[in-house]
């Protein structure tokens, strides 16, 4: 998730539990780091881009690690405030929350986390929410506000913090439900339509849990259904997206393209743009402005010659158009999706000479 959410995610179950002891506005801060601290593997360096992607959210999201690194830091916080002396385990299982609900929330990203590292090594993703959702953000906002704005602690800041973590926990299953029930929906359609899919994944749309994209794996090609709650199943439109074989066979060998099939679950698609070989995750954002790229290769003279991963970063000429596309489809309107439309138009698969 995006860094205000880890903050205040976190500062809200630190002022819930500690807030009575320490005071409101020293829980917050003390939450708030607490819930940002995994993140700090950012700082890591890693020897190329597609490493720093693929190893981000890794042993610093583990639950072990968490478990070990609780006492630790609990000990030292209190050693700095005496007023939480005789609160020993709250203090670390404090901790414990505050770090543990960090990962756990990036394990329902669909990018995942390594959650259970290093005894199951693959990360977690379930794409139950997106990484900025204000729908789950917004009241944990408040009430670290309102705890922020409060000099001292009262039965009616504790109702508020507790409010907002049980509303946003909530809203967690409730994503995890209706993921459920829309993955149902998706292979349903597939079926209806004589879609013949092997694998099928299902991950929410940008900021809400009511529009998730349904993606169905098959020999060749992948196909991107969109699903509202709200939808009439007959109107679904398919996008199909077909895999250029002779180009990932050219980097079928490639340890970066490896590691970002391994990541991905096999998620991963390749395109020659520009003269350049690009490798998508293509659960992470939508067709084709994918958050992760990377060009991991140059075609030349009809040669291929292996480069340093470089990332691509998506467009954002056409938000407007795709703000009016999301609001549409949450909402159950039919609408086709102009980009991905213009996309498939123009991405044919082209004839390459032998690696």
């Amino acid at each position: 998730m995006d860094s205000l959410t880890q903050f205040t995610f976190g500062a809200a179950i630190s002022a819930a539990c500690l807030g009575s002891k320490l005071g409101p506005r020293k829980a917050v801060l003390i939450g708030g780091l607490l819930g940002t601290l995994p993140d700090l593997d950012v700082l890591i360096p890693f020897e190329t881009k597609i490493d720093q992607f693929v190893y981000h959210r890794g042993w610093s999201h583990s639950f072990f690690i968490h478990a070990v690194a609780a006492p630790v830091i609990g000990e030292l916080i209190l050693r700095l405030f005496k007023s939480l002396q005789g609160s020993r385990i709250l203090v670390w299982m404090t901790v414990f929350l505050c770090l543990t609900t960090h990962a756990l929330l990036d394990s329902m990203n669909a990018y995942g986390a390594r959650v259970f590292w290093p005894f199951f090594p693959d990360p977690v993703g379930t794409g139950s929410i997106f990484i900025i959702d204000p729908v789950f953000t917004v009241p944990l906002l408040v009430a670290v506000a309102w705890a922020i704005a409060s000099a001292n602690w009262s039965a009616g800041l504790k109702k508020i913090l507790v409010a907002s973590l049980v509303f946003s926990t909530g809203y967690l299953v409730w994503g995890l439900i209706v993921q459920q029930h829309v993955h149902a929906r998706g292979k349903s359609i597939f079926a209806e339509r004589g879609i013949d899919v092997t694998n099928v994944k299902t991950v929410v749309t940008p900021f809400n849990t009511l529009l998730w994209r349904v993606i169905g794996q098959a020999d060749g090609e992948y196909y991107n259904l969109y699903v509202s709650l709200f939808d009439d199943d007959h109107d679904a439109v398919v996008y199909k997206h077909e895999f250029d074989s002779a180009l990932v066979s050219c980097v079928l060998d490639d340890p970066e393209y490896q590691k970002m099939v391994w990541f991905s679950d096999g998620f991963v698609r390749t395109d020659l743009i520009d003269g350049r070989i690009i490798a998508s995750d293509y659960r992470l954002g939508l067709t084709p402005s994918y958050i992760f790229r990377f060009a991991i290769a140059e075609y030349v003279d009809g040669q291929f010659k292996k480069i340093s991963p470089e990332p691509i970063l998506p467009s954002i000429s056409n938000a407007g158009t795709e703000f009016g596309w999301l609001g549409n489809r949450i909402s159950g309107r039919p609408s086709i999706r102009a980009s991905e439309q213009k996309f498939l138009e123009r991405n044919e698969v082209q004839d390459i000479a032998e690696c």
